[in-house]
């Protein structure tokens, strides 16, 4: 009895061991590792809800860079394979999705969100989780100063909002402008403060400011404001939805100025609700697909083909964020994002489709020119592309 029992106490032992020998080979499985043949990249946006257009598009450009990247038989020898989830524009939701990527998914990067507000919640989550997170639409501030694994591709209203004020005075003669700001929006909040600066230095008198909240419906009280101060034109730094909706009210109570704004403006609803009062409205954006160079133009050509669309910006950075995660990866010969950030930060003029990405010491993206867009019988047109100097 006594053999039986130690022979029986020592294969204890060794089940035990190799339990822990393998659940501990398991929990040392770095993140993006995933199954041997594939690398993970979560896509982090909204699918449906108010913000819906931006992340549809974002992911179009993802899936597109990612099976052209796989036909090429894809990075290190893995197949890159794009990790999908509907955060539907709400800060919960987007922590919760963030925080299932990196326990639950082990991706190696998160491409996203495309808004500011969005991008900061779920940057503290990724910062915390050592994973890349590369958003590829927040403009807004505060975002890669939330730590050294986040990343934007994008072109920051900081950069942007100088050069178009500058172009609305010394091309169309502005000269006193009224600012609407959605109290609740980030994003919203943080372009005013720029576009403030930027009309200070310029020049541009800001005759009334006018405030909305997201999901507001009736603006007629502040195009009545607005309207009484006669202005050259109208800053709105909100969203589409709400941009559409305030300018058909101008359009209703007659008043005849313009809008300019920033990305978030971009979207085929901003003049489906705005109609005839949007005509003429400009907003600014990292991308065109009106004068392409011969790379954007097969991107343009391949994406038309497969969508039956043109490709907005939302698409255009979504495919560059991609094909950028998965060059420094390549070049750090590892998919373990404490390893290749460190060749992401050195990424110095990536021949993208959105136009050439250098990462400053701060991983803040350099990008030229300003694409100016503006709605011309109901379509975003190129109205002007504006060179850039960067510091």
């Amino acid at each position: 009895m006594g053999n039986i029992k130690t022979k029986m106490l020592s294969l204890l032992l060794i089940c035990v061991f190799l339990l822990t020998f393998i659940t501990g080979c398991g929990g040392q499985s770095s993140s993006g590792s995933g199954q041997d043949d594939e690398i993970k990249i979560g896509f982090l946006g909204a699918l449906t809800g108010e913000v819906a257009s931006y992340g549809i598009n974002t992911l179009k450009g993802m899936k597109m860079a990612a099976d052209e990247i796989n036909a090429d038989g894809g990075v290190l020898g893995k197949k890159i394979r794009i990790i999908e989830a509907d955060n539907r524009g709400d800060k919960g939701e987007i922590a919760n999705v963030t925080q299932k990527f990196i326990t639950r998914d082990k991706v190696a990067a998160i491409i996203g969100d495309p808004t500011t507000g969005g991008t900061k919640v779920a940057a503290q989550i990724a910062q915390q989780g050592k994973v890349v997170l590369l958003s590829a639409g927040a403009v807004g501030t505060g975002v890669v100063e939330i730590g050294d694994y986040i990343f934007r591709n994008t072109l920051l209203d900081s950069v942007a909002a100088p050069v178009v004020v500058k172009y609305l005075k010394e091309n169309m003669g502005w000269e006193k402008v009224a600012i609407v700001t959605s109290k609740n929006n980030d994003y919203s909040v943080g372009q005013t403060k720029v576009f403030k600066k930027a009309l200070s230095e310029n020049g541009v008198e800001v005759v009334t400011e006018e405030f909305i909240q997201d999901k507001d419906t009736n603006f007629s009280g502040q195009v009545t404001n607005i309207k009484a101060k006669n202005p050259d034109g109208i800053v709105f730094t909100g969203y589409y939805t709400e941009g559409g909706l305030l300018m058909a009210e101008a359009y209703k109570q007659g008043l005849k100025v313009n809008l300019v704004g920033g990305d978030g403006l971009l979207s085929d609803v901003l003049i489906k609700l705005g109609g005839k009062g949007v005509e003429g409205s400009m907003t600014f954006a990292g991308f065109s697909p009106e004068k392409p160079d011969e790379n954007t133009k097969k991107f343009i050509d391949t994406y038309k083909t497969k969508y039956n669309e043109e490709p907005d910006m939302f698409v255009a950075q979504g495919y560059d964020a991609v094909k950028i995660i998965a060059e420094a990866i390549k070049k750090a010969n590892s998919t373990d994002p404490t390893v290749f950030k460190a060749e992401l930060a050195k990424i110095k003029d990536f021949p993208g489709v959105s136009g050439s990405t250098t990462f400053k010491a701060n991983r803040e993206p350099v990008k030229s020119p300003v694409n100016l867009l503006v709605v011309k019988n109901g379509k975003f047109s190129l109205l002007a592309k504006i060179p850039v100097e960067i510091n």
